[in-house]
């Protein structure tokens, strides 16, 4: 394998606490050398003057649709979107079809995800057996299979005494549980955000009582058992409060937000978009507000993208019929820099910690650090490149985006794997 030599760029590493322009040099699999000026003639060069350099993105929560829903996104499709988003590692969630609730589908997955060779690919297992939130399914064959955590994802498993026992067995395993928390009971099929904006618009809302009744539950049953709770997708200040004073008792709970959760509020729903309409839905001002301030006092955790192809026709249903969901991986970057660098001034540091050392923690995988003898997992972007996000460039196998045609700012222009370039463009 030829070394690669990365010449000249801003790096930013947030585990070593890094940021200077410097050269890395990549053989193998790894990083062998950072410093200024390295020279090395045989050696394949990009030049990344003017651009930041960092550890590869990893997505704790994004969907595949395989198996299952092949016309919306394969395991190589949506690898060749994460990259293109600059993620050299994504979590898939288990609601496909068959749950990710066996052994056979777990294999399945890693071995469509070696066929792309593009980014890791781990798999999220199901808690329960076809995500029926009834019969816990087998922990230790799946964790051997190579499931990074657990999950039935959209469903929450409503019986606390059957996630009493998967906290129990997760914490056997020294796995995480994450969990969907909204109460369907309380969000009543909701299509938006209950508030101002649904009552204006006529439409049933999903109120922020049906995320926050599920937090403060499995906070106090993380509690309880002592196991790691991860919370996907928080979009309520009530929740944020929620969890930042957990964190304060010491209960082992970590949480993730999405880009839209803290770039757009409800008042976008008045176009009727169904790009827009996702779940948990995207809330009120005063909860966009919530979320960039748990950003900031790092009561988040993570950035995931919850990345949900859909197919175009389900998606031109009218609204109350159309699936929840939008695509994440190529908008994501995007939409941290314009709100949260470029609008509220986040410091590098601590964007790029959500996006890297976080979820490698809580993932418990030697990744996400820039320094001699790491695995060369490397993210190049320039933060201020503009680009038009078109459906003749989405590598998504679905559109179903809220940004199509639209002029964004901050692009990937090189992601490497493992210690090989799997995306680079000089656009």
């Amino acid at each position: 394998m030829k070394a690669i030599l990365i010449k000249g760029g801003r790096v930013i590493d947030p585990k070593t606490e890094v940021d200077d322009i410097l050269d890395i040099l990549i053989t193998g699999n790894k990083i062998s050398k950072i410093d200024k000026e390295i020279r090395k003639n045989d050696a394949q060069k990009i030049n990344a003057k003017g651009k930041i350099v960092c550890p590869g993105f990893i997505d704790l929560h994004c969907h595949l649709r395989d198996p299952g829903r092949p016309d919306e996104e394969t395991i190589e499709s949506g690898s060749e979107s994460a990259i293109a988003g600059g993620f050299t590692t994504i979590c898939c969630m288990p609601n496909t079809e068959p749950a990710i609730d066996n052994e056979g589908i777990v294999n399945y997955i890693y071995k469509e995800a070696a066929r792309a060779n593009l980014c890791r690919v781990f798999p999220i297992g199901a808690i329960t057996k076809n995500r029926e939130g009834k019969e816990i399914t087998e922990f230790g064959e799946l964790v051997n299979a190579g499931v990074r955590g657990f999950s039935d994802d959209g469903d929450v498993v409503a019986d606390g005494n059957v996630f009493r026992h998967a906290l129990e067995y997760s914490k056997t395993f020294d796995v995480p549980i994450f969990e969907h928390p909204i109460d369907k009971y309380l969000a009543q099929d909701g299509l938006m955000n209950e508030g101002f904006v649904s009552t204006r618009l006529g439409m049933t809302g999903s109120p922020v009582i049906a995320e926050e009744v599920i937090v403060a539950r499995d906070l106090l049953l993380a509690k309880f058992t002592g196991a790691r709770l991860h919370l996907c997708h928080i979009s309520t200040k009530g929740a944020v409060e929620l969890i930042r004073e957990a964190k304060k008792k010491g209960v082992k709970v970590t949480c993730e937000t999405c880009p839209h959760y803290f770039f757009f509020n409800d008042e976008v729903l008045e176009s009727f978009g169904t790009s827009y309409k996702v779940n948990p839905p995207i809330r009120s001002e005063q909860d966009r507000q919530a979320i960039i301030k748990g950003l900031r006092d790092n009561t988040i955790d993570c950035i995931a993208t919850d990345h949900a192809p859909h197919c175009q026709a389900e998606k031109e249903l009218e609204f109350a019929n159309a699936p929840f969901g939008m695509i994440g991986f190529e908008t994501a970057l995007s939409l941290i820099i314009k709100e949260l660098v470029n609008k509220e001034k986040f410091d590098w540091i601590k964007i790029l910690e959500k996006l890297t050392v976080n979820p490698a923690k809580i993932l418990k995988e030697k990744l996400g650090v820039i320094k001699q003898g790491a695995v060369a997992d490397l993210t190049i972007f320039d933060p201020k490149k503009k680009w038009k996000f078109t459906s003749n460039t989405i590598k998504s196998k679905s559109k179903n985006t809220p940004f199509l045609n639209k002029e964004l700012i901050g692009k990937t222009i090189g992601v490497i794997v493992d210690g090989e370039i799997k995306y680079y463009t000089e656009d």
